[in-house]
């Protein structure tokens, strides 16, 4: 099992519509295309508070570029997307690492 670890820096002010966008249309979508999340996280206390955290759960690599590539050219996901930004972007940045658990770590 690997993890990827998703960091999105929403722009100023659009963390709201961000969140609003995974929990209407990102999750159904990556349901859809068997995409599985580990949890969903924001900042309580400290800097970086317009950064939604996200890690997803793979078989492999092999398995993410399936899945990935069948979600982002998904057309309902596409105009999900095209819908949320039709105001302007709502992401300023994003940080993506693949992360693999070592032989000590609760999550295997």
């Amino acid at each position: 099992m690997i993890y990827e670890l998703r960091v999105y820096t929403a722009m100023p002010g659009k963390l709201p519509k961000l969140v609003e966008r995974f929990e209407r249309d990102t999750l159904r979508v990556w349901a859809k295309h068997g995409i599985r999340q580990a949890g969903f996280w924001t900042t309580l206390v400290g800097p970086k508070s317009n950064d939604l955290m996200f890690m997803l759960a793979w078989e492999s690599l092999a398995d993410r570029e399936a899945r990935w590539g069948a979600f982002q050219s998904d057309p309902e996901w596409i105009a999900a997307r095209a819908d949320s930004e039709k105001d302007g972007p709502i992401v300023a940045n994003m940080d993506t690492r693949f992360l693999s658990p070592t032989a000590y770590s609760a999550v295997k």
